[in-house]
C-alpha cells in the first residue's frame, strides 16, 4: 500500500480505493453500492481524524493542495455522504436509497 494520504492518516489508507472519489455523483454512487458494514467501518475510523484533517486542508487554498491532500479531501467529502447515512438515516438507509435512483445528481457546488 502506497502513501496516498498525508503523513498521519495511514489508518485511512484501506478506505482510499473505495471512498476517495471525485465528484458528488460518484460519492453518492459509492454510498449506494456500499454495505452497512463498509459505511460503519469507514465512519468509525475517519471520525476521530476529522478535526485535524479539516485543519490541515484549511491551512491553504484548494488550488494549492498536493495529490495526497486532494485524496484526503475526496475521502472527507465521501465521509459527509457516509455520515448522513449513519447519523441521519441509520437503519432507514436502505429504504431511502431506493429513491436516490430517480434523483440523479448532475452537478454540485462541491464539483466546481
Amino acid at each position: 500500500m502506497s502513501n496516498r494520504l498525508p503523513a498521519g492518516y495511514d489508518v485511512l489508507e484501506p478506505f482510499v480505493d473505495q471512498w476517495a472519489v471525485a465528484g458528488t455523483a460518484n460519492r453518492a454512487r459509492c454510498r449506494d453500492e456500499s454495505t452497512p458494514t463498509q459505511r460503519e467501518a469507514f465512519f468509525e475510523t475517519a471520525k476521530a481524524l476529522l478535526p485535524q484533517a479539516l485543519a490541515l486542508l484549511d491551512a491553504k487554498p484548494l488550488a494549492d493542495h498536493d495529490a495526497q491532500e486532494r485524496c484526503l479531501m475526496d475521502l472527507l467529502m465521501s465521509f459527509a455522504h457516509v455520515t448522513m447515512a449513519i447519523e441521519i438515516f441509520g437503519d432507514g438507509e436502505a429504504r431511502h436509497a431506493q429513491f436516490r435512483q430517480v434523483m440523479r445528481i448532475t452537478r454540485s457546488p462541491a464539483d466546481a
